[in-house]
């Protein structure tokens, strides 16, 4: 689909939202890491919007998860009540555009402007890295809150690892044999494991953004959550899901413009400080600290492998999916120690 029709989406999407505004201009503002496009739209005689169209995956899921990100937004406790980008409503049902035509969908959601202050440094200090640890905490203590006002997820990560072992069956996803085995042998793994730690039942559901990359979200001045606006990535899950991109954002090295998804950052001695942190405000158990390396597994095996060819850009999806099979799964063993978290929060 050439990127004019995208415009053209966009325009019919609004017609239908509210055909009283015209249109004076739509402009794409993506960040081109991702197949998702992100357009601002001026008017005449109203303040601008953003619109967000995919075409990759389910409607169905994109529907449900910005449903439930829209009552998480409306039932949030101070002081994140204003922390997330609402989507626009029209007569009390959440505007979500269908486009479909010649086997090609797509869809549309509209969102008002959000306020913005600071963003983070691509490497933090010590001060920065406890003070991130406490903030998580506390969001996700908000958000546990409010789960149960939620309306209920239909995926979870067990089904997403099921689904892509139905599409490695059905040959529906291009790797070799040995990469095949692979990525069978480390599905294997991760169910098992989650039944170990009773994952199912006995770990909380929460609402999660797992990409917790410092461009999707900005702080206060005193470093505490302000607005966050990005919400590819958006599951009901266990807490930890957010930990893998937060030992990212304190790692040593910091934010980078050519990312890899190594396992090392959730080793480093930045990361215990953020966790021991985090651990004071809302305490973690032992299965959920066992279950971080899982969770870097699950990443690797639906992001990258399964969902990877068709979320990210070629140009990303080719680098990621081969440091998987190269890099990614042969260290995770090798490097990952959960016995160093658990001294570190003295569990």
């Amino acid at each position: 689909m050439r990127k004019i029709d995208y415009i053209q989406i966009i325009k019919h999407a609004w017609r239908e939202f509210d055909d009283r505004h015209e249109i004076r201009g739509v402009y794409d503002v993506s960040a081109y890491v991702s197949t998702n496009q992100v357009y601002k739209i001026s008017f005449y005689n109203r303040e601008p919007v953003f619109a967000k169209l995919s075409d990759y995956g389910k409607f169905e899921d994109f529907r449900e998860d910005h449903i439930i990100i829209n009552n998480l937004a409306n039932n949030l406790e101070r002081p994140y009540e204003n922390f997330l980008a609402q989507s626009l409503v029209k007569k009390n049902e959440l505007f979500i555009y269908l486009f479909h035509q010649e086997n090609h969908s797509a869809w549309v959601v509209f969102y008002n402007p959000i306020r913005t202050m600071h963003k983070l440094p691509r490497r933090l200090d010590d001060k920065q890295i406890r003070k991130m640890g406490r903030e998580l905490a506390r969001f996700h203590r908000a958000c546990t809150n409010v789960c149960n006002q939620l309306p209920n997820p239909s995926k979870t990560t067990v089904t997403d690892i099921l689904a892509l072992q139905r599409r490695i069956s059905r040959n529906e996803i291009e790797m070799c044999e040995v990469h095949k085995d692979m990525i069978k042998k480390h599905c294997d793994y991760y169910l098992n494991n989650a039944d170990k730690v009773n994952y199912a039942t006995g770990f909380e559901t929460i609402p999660v953004f797992v990409d917790w990359n410092i461009g999707n979200f900005s702080i206060s001045g005193d470093g505490k959550f302000y607005s966050r606006w990005d919400y590819d990535w958006f599951r009901m899950s266990s807490r930890v899901m957010d930990f893998y991109f937060f030992s990212r954002v304190v790692s040593d090295v910091g934010d980078r413009t050519v990312f890899s998804y190594l396992v090392d950052t959730l080793m480093e001695d930045r990361f215990m400080m953020f966790l021991k942190e985090y651990h004071r405000i809302f305490p973690l158990t032992e299965p959920e600290v066992r279950f971080i390396k899982e969770v870097y597994r699950f990443f690797i095996l639906n992001y990258v492998i399964k969902d990877g060819p068709y979320f990210f850009r070629k140009i990303y999806s080719s680098k990621l999916i081969n440091e998987a099979y190269q890099t990614y799964f042969p260290a995770m063993d090798a490097n990952f120690k959960v016995e160093k978290i658990l001294n570190a929060l003295k569990i």
